[in-house]
């Protein structure tokens, strides 16, 4: 009977606070009509926050580097494009303040670089990740040693919403906030990998989902690549390597090419089809007055309930109940 009483308690707090979730999530535009016009850089960690730490490298050294020169590659090529970068030397930027600058400057895609780090320096291999629920061990714990840099902020519990870096239940709130454009992402994300890949013979982590904080607050397509593995000594000489940070760039670059390619046909199409509608529409003016003039309809209304569940009750003292009281 205590089981059943804990599962209802759940059920009833998250199904009330997840909705209006969905409906403000709802809220944002899907991807733009017009051609991809912006694209937001952030190389992950800075100052304070080194990020993870190899025998002789330090992660927020790498991902700078590497982020400088696909902003570069990207500036050349397409001089048009407004390219942003979350930082550009060695400073320490936010977590939220990082998808603040791609939400302000109304990115079309987000961009978030990193490297990664194992217990065992066998470990390596590049993987790209996507918002959503982890689904296995070692994608939580990514997400959790990402999103443990909020630990250089002040006042972060109220800043993320009461978010426990510590916490797995608090990647099921985070990571039911961004699915408006995890088509998007996932494309991209698997253009990167394929770079990786194919093109450079990285080993294959695949693409993946888990809650990252630097990802769920931003409005558009997004992305966080781990290009490898600092604790392993051959792939942190790889990493280190004007060479291979090189070659990295370039393959996120070619997946840039090829998803903004993509990006811009459908907007293209887009076009064409507005341009047709409007020329049709003087041909279906009288149609359109004689269905003004059928007696309206009561439009069929449907309803939707997500339910979450959690492992551990809901405490009275959580935010949840002030928020949604008897």
């Amino acid at each position: 009977m205590l089981r059943l009483n804990r599962a209802v308690w759940v059920v009833r707090v998250f199904g009330v606070f997840i909705f209006p979730l969905f409906a403000v999530v709802g809220l944002f535009a899907q991807p733009s009509v017009g051609v991809l016009s912006t694209v937001v850089i952030d190389a992950g960690h800075g100052g304070k926050d080194p990020g993870t730490e190899g025998k002789h490298s330090q992660e927020k050294d790498v991902t700078l580097a590497v982020a400088l020169k696909l902003g570069k590659l990207i500036k050349e090529n397409y001089p048009q494009l407004n390219t942003i970068f979350t930082r550009e030397s060695d400073e320490f930027i936010e977590l939220n303040q990082r998808a603040a600058i791609a939400n302000g400057k109304k990115a079309d895609l987000f961009i978030s670089i990193h490297c990664n780090a194992a217990s065992s320096t066998a470990a390596v291999g590049s993987e790209t990740f996507v918002m959503g629920l982890h689904t296995s061990k070692s994608n939580l714990e990514v997400a959790q040693r990402e999103n443990s840099v909020i630990s250089y902020e002040e006042d972060y519990s109220t800043k993320y919403e009461g978010y426990d870096p510590k916490s797995p239940e608090s990647f099921m709130i985070f990571s039911l906030m961004q699915n408006v454009f995890l088509d998007q992402s996932l494309e991209f994300a698997s253009g990167v990998q394929n770079e990786f890949v194919q093109k450079l013979q990285r080993k294959d982590r695949g693409v993946k989902q888990a809650g990252f904080l630097v990802l769920y607050k931003s409005s558009m397509p997004s992305v966080l690549i781990e290009l490898g593995f600092l604790s392993n000594p051959s792939e942190e000489k790889y990493l280190l390597s004007d060479k291979g940070q090189q070659e990295l760039a370039q393959g996120i670059y070619r997946a840039f090419v090829e998803y903004k390619k993509k990006w811009d046909a459908h907007a293209e199409l887009s076009t064409i089809g507005t341009k047709n509608d409007t020329n049709s529409s003087k041909d279906s003016t009288q149609k359109k007055k004689e269905v003004a003039q059928k007696p309206a309809t009561t439009p069929k209304r449907i309803y939707a309930i997500q339910v979450a569940t959690l492992s551990q009750p809901v405490s009275r003292s959580h935010r949840l109940w002030k928020l949604f009281p008897d």
